[in-house]
């Protein structure tokens, strides 16, 4: 039986335990630290570091006092590069920030289970881009995943995206999806979702303003799909932020 992808608080006891399941896991901080030995190697899961432990490897944890990370099992179909990560992945400030927003989705039950998925395959892709070029993406889906980044306030035209690939509309999203987890229009909703969020987060502009910056003619269109996104709608988002 296949391992759904989940995502969780967790904290641990001060006693080492070894084990190994058939699915990924990610082991993100939020409060203390985590001793882990994945295979033969040792490291600790703490404010500037992750840990990724890949299906089928043997790994044995302790904890201290008042520990709570955040936890995602992650299924091998979802994420077949993430075995290519160190076992121990740095957490630069970018990646905490977005972290600490990951965890306050969490903590607060905000979002639906399939955002909260999308936002965790996000920051997936995001620590694969800095393994760049140790991580070879496929040239042509490196292609349309950049056309994306540079054109996410225009519609999603899939037959002008499979162009830029050199592929067919079918071969795009299929590789598309093997390769970043998403499909082109999950990674375009997510791409504007987040310029969205730090625009909301980082500047005055009114919401008809960002809306219309990431691709949104209609505010309550835009508000709508922030809202479904994230739980709570841009209204909501910048009052809290303020």
């Amino acid at each position: 039986m296949t391992t759904p992808l989940t995502l969780e608080l967790r904290s641990y006891s001060d006693e080492v335990t070894r084990h190994h399941h058939d699915h990924h896991q990610l082991v993100l901080p939020v409060a203390g630290e985590l001793s882990l030995t994945i295979a033969h190697t040792g490291g600790a899961v703490s404010r500037e570091q992750a840990a990724v432990i890949p299906a089928g490897h043997d790994h044995g944890f302790a904890a201290g006092d008042d520990n709570q990370f955040l936890v995602a099992d992650i299924p091998d179909a979802l994420a077949p590069a993430m075995d290519r990560l160190p076992l121990f992945f740095p957490l630069d400030p970018a990646l905490r920030h977005y972290l600490a927003f990951l965890h306050h989705q969490v903590r607060c039950g905000a979002g639906s289970a399939a955002s909260q998925r999308q936002m965790l395959l996000l920051l997936l892709q995001l620590m694969q881009e800095r393994q760049q070029p140790v991580l070879a993406v496929d040239h042509r889906i490196a292609a349309a995943q950049a056309y994306l980044d540079d054109h996410f306030q225009q519609p999603l035209v899939l037959s002008q995206l499979a162009a830029v690939a050199h592929l067919s509309v079918r071969q795009l999203t299929e590789l598309f999806r093997r390769q970043l987890g998403l499909s082109p229009q999950q990674y375009l909703v997510e791409k504007r979702m987040q310029q969205a969020w730090q625009l909301l987060e980082t500047t005055s502009q009114p919401i008809q303003a960002v809306a219309e910056q990431v691709g949104y003619r209609s505010q309550a269109a835009f508000s709508d799909r922030f809202r479904r996104h994230f739980g709570q709608s841009p209204s909501h988002f910048r009052r809290r932020t303020k």
